[in-house]
């Protein structure tokens, strides 16, 4: 589906510093089970006040095992300052580059550091900063802001990249974009009237979607889908080959395959799987 670079593999079939620090004098705990991704980062500190061991846990992707591994040699020697400088874009390119889709791994890598750095310096758990904007995985404005603003992003799908807002329900899709042109001074585009879709007319773009956008990357990984029937807004589909047997299956269609089909055909539709 994704390509990865050699590093990127390299740091996910042998992650580095897997483990926990009893008595950590800072310790990061960001995302959850529920989203699909978190890390716990921990390290100690030396007499120097360098950082002198790091480990992680994490339940992830392999790009969030990856940017993990890479965080925990990225900080070893470093003062907090010097930790505190560390983007998400450094840990990607540390990593030699990660899928645009899987940026997001990165942006919990750098956070779970600032909150191992706060952890440290006793300023204990901030409650989230902002409105929530993205009520399927919990991220604020002042979240999106930053990534807009530190990482030029222009359109939602980029937003999602990098913070996962906007892939889930899409409901939040015309407040996301309000942020990036807010962030990047621009005028919001003007709502485009449009016809609703015939039941038709939906079920051949829902066809076309799956053909075009979605079918081919899930066979990259030696999976595939097939579409069983519409009923209204609800999607019913079987999957095959890897993807019936892989245990993230209903992430793989909520964040992948039903994100696509709302962002490409209707935002209302809801992708269900038929088992067997």
């Amino acid at each position: 589906m994704w390509e990865y670079t050699d590093k990127v593999k390299d740091h996910f079939l042998n992650p580095r510093n897997v483990g926990k620090i009893e008595n950590a004098d800072g310790q990061g705990e960001v995302g959850s089970l529920a989203c699909g991704d978190a890390l716990t980062l921990y390290f100690n500190l030396d007499e120097n006040k360098r950082i002198k061991d790091a480990k992680f846990q994490t339940f992830g992707c392999a790009s969030a095992i990856a940017s993990s591994s890479a965080l925990t040699e990225m900080i070893q020697g470093l003062t907090l300052d010097e930790a505190k400088k560390i983007t998400n874009e450094d840990i990607a390119q540390y990593l030699g580059g990660l899928p645009k889709e899987k940026m997001h791994c990165s942006v919990l890598g750098r956070d779970a550091l600032e909150k191992a750095i706060a952890y440290y310096y006793g300023e204990g758990e901030q409650k989230a900063d902002g409105e929530i904007i993205c009520d399927c995985f919990g991220v604020t404005d002042k979240e999106i802001e930053r990534a807009v603003r530190e990482n030029n992003l222009m359109i939602v799908d980029d937003v999602t990249d990098y913070v996962k807002a906007g892939g889930g329900c899409g409901n939040c899709h015309d407040k996301i974009q309000a942020i990036i042109d807010s962030v990047l001074g621009r005028k919001p585009a003007p709502k485009k009237k449009t016809a609703p879709l015939t039941n038709i007319q939906r079920i051949k773009l829902i066809e076309e979607t799956l053909e075009r956008e979605i079918k081919p990357a899930l066979k990259k990984d030696g999976g595939d889908i097939e579409l069983l029937d519409v009923d209204g807004s609800r999607v019913l589909v079987k999957l095959h080959g890897t993807c019936a047997t892989c245990s993230v299956s209903q992430v793989t269609l909520k964040h992948y395959v039903e994100s696509k089909l709302r962002e490409l055909v209707t935002p209302e539709l809801v992708v269900e799987e038929v088992q067997s």
